[in-house]
């Protein structure tokens, strides 16, 4: 049996959105026509904004699609697994992190390979798709050149340089900003200083540092040293291979925008 609810109390968020409305209708009827004109091209951005992200959505969700085999039973039903959906929910709510076609492009390989494998749990993968919106382009560059170094691991100058960054200060803004970035993948265990291991993976301690007996003054460890090594952890290298490695296509496919087609495709 349908029950009706109570009204909700006049302080309650209900009435705050009847007085908001009002206040909005008191201060647009003062507006004058250049005003209004004003506004009403605001709100035909803000219209358009929301339209092109429907229409990203809509081209990643195809796009997944036509990357994915349903004729095998065990994706198709991990496509219409609870779990799988809540990973697609948890997208599309941070769908603000997408905000480069690069971005996007990374979002539809881990639902692809979310879908299509199970290498790392749904917790990793949910974590891989936060860190999409978390960090920058340039965080993913530096994870990128790590990567490409193939585990001999390679140093920050020689990241700074492979990425064709022109030589700064010590004391400078961009150096500040590049040490801040290795802290954000270090803390976040996507990177990681390159560490012996012993036979059973345990990482051995680093012998102790010489003292320098040189009389001059000391200096800190360079933004941009050349020696100390940086590896991807096991966390980071499979997070390159959900989002950097793109599946090929199962189905052929061209994709039409909803306003092109003039409707939502059924």
């Amino acid at each position: 049996m349908n029950t009706l609810t109570q009204p909700p109390p006049p302080d309650s968020e209900d009435s705050n959105v009847r007085a908001l409305g009002s206040l909005y209708l008191s201060v647009s009827n003062q507006w004058h026509d250049k005003d209004q004109e004003r506004a009403n091209r605001f709100f035909q951005e803000w219209l358009r904004m929301l339209q092109d992200e429907v229409q990203e959505k809509e081209a990643t969700i195809i796009e997944i699609m036509a990357r994915l085999d349903l004729h095998d039973e065990r994706i198709a039903e991990r496509v219409q697994s609870q779990a799988f959906q809540s990973l697609v929910r948890k997208t599309f709510r941070d769908w603000a992190g997408a905000e480069s076609e690069e971005k996007r492009v990374w979002i539809r390989n881990i639902l692809a390979n979310a879908a299509g494998s199970q290498t790392s749990s749904d917790d990793v993968v949910r974590m891989f798709i936060s860190w999409i919106g978390q960090f920058s382009e340039l965080h993913f560059q530096v994870i990128g050149q790590i990567y490409q170094a193939h585990g001999r691991g390679t140093s920050r100058g020689m990241i700074w340089r492979d990425l064709n960054r022109p030589a700064v200060r010590e004391d400078s803004a961009d150096a500040d900003l590049y040490r801040l970035l290795f802290r954000d993948l270090s803390m976040g265990g996507i990177i990681r200083q390159h560490r012996e291991v012993n036979y059973a993976g345990q990482f051995l301690a680093k012998p102790a540092a010489k003292r320098s007996t040189s009389g001059g003054a000391k200096t800190t460890v360079s933004s941009f040293d050349m020696d100390e090594q940086y590896e991807l952890t096991e966390l980071g290298a499979q997070f390159v291979h959900y989002a950097m490695t793109d599946l090929p296509l199962k189905v052929e496919y061209r994709y039409s925008s909803s306003d092109e087609q003039g409707k939502y495709p059924e």
